[in-house]
């Protein structure tokens, strides 16, 4: 479980860093990245506690 949020946190770390990236260079391919990375973490983040929510119903 911790290990979980320490791997969400950087992983959103990782967008802000890109999306800082993009905001001082103005290069595409940043907020590209950014934006991938957000997404798959949010992905991951939903399923995880979607399965956490589900085991405690069960």
């Amino acid at each position: 479980m911790l290990l979980f949020r320490w791997i969400f946190l950087l992983a959103m770390l990782a967008a802000l860093v890109s999306f800082a990236l993009y905001a001082g260079t103005g290069q595409r391919r940043f907020l590209g990245y950014g934006l991938v990375t957000l997404k798959w973490s949010l992905i991951a983040g939903l399923g995880f506690f979607g399965v956490l929510v589900l085991e405690r119903l069960a």
